[in-house]
């Protein structure tokens, strides 16, 4: 059992928090909406997640036990951002959904993870946790295997409700009124297929 690593807990958190930061600047500059995958935003999704991979190959998954809940979650979300290498996000899934199972993380993390894999592999999502805008450039869920009890699944992990979720996803959205360009689902498609989500299985 590792006792608490406080340095690694602060470069975890630290490392999600400049990924936060850097997101709220782009929002504010009116720079995220118009590219597909801004530059900037990759450069530190890149960074964190090779950064992450080398703490668990040293360590393996750095849960509470090791970086305590909030270094915890810098890790899942480091995790979350990682969209440009799939056999990763992958890999830390599995360490997650591990980590779930002997509490060493909360539940949620593993849900959203999962989620955002089969989004991207063009499969239904299980737990509702990922929203796309719809035609009118409302946020709904993208598609979910047995909508109908996805709340009994969400409440299991510990989320909310997917009619509450959405309202809060809603009134963010409201806020940060990044715009959604209908001409970017061609990108998304080609990214997806350069950075293997689609394509060789």
């Amino acid at each position: 059992m590792h006792h608490s690593n406080e340095t690694l807990s602060r470069e975890l958190v630290a490392m999600a928090k400049n990924d936060l930061s850097v997101r709220e600047a782009l929002v504010a500059d009116g720079s995220l909406g118009r590219a597909l995958y801004h530059p900037r935003m990759e450069a530190v999704h890149i960074g964190n997640a090779a950064r992450l991979a080398e703490i668990i190959e040293q360590y393996g998954w750095p849960g509470n036990s090791l970086v305590g809940e909030e270094g915890a979650w810098g890790a899942w979300l480091i995790a979350q951002h990682a969209i440009g290498n799939p056999p990763f996000m992958r890999h830390c899934l599995s360490l997650l959904k591990q980590a779930a199972t002997n509490n060493d993380v909360t539940p949620w993390q593993a849900a959203f993870l999962e989620d955002r894999i089969r989004m991207y592999e063009e499969k239904p999502q299980i737990y509702g946790t990922q929203f796309q805008p719809n035609q009118n450039g409302e946020l709904e869920p993208y598609p979910i295997e047995n909508p109908e009890t996805v709340n009994d699944r969400r409440l299991a992990v510990g989320l909310n409700t997917i009619e509450e979720r959405t309202a809060e996803l809603t009134a963010q959205s409201t806020r940060e009124n990044i715009p959604t360009l209908p001409d970017l689902e061609e990108q998304y498609q080609t990214w997806l297929y350069s950075v293997g989500w689609r394509g060789a299985s």
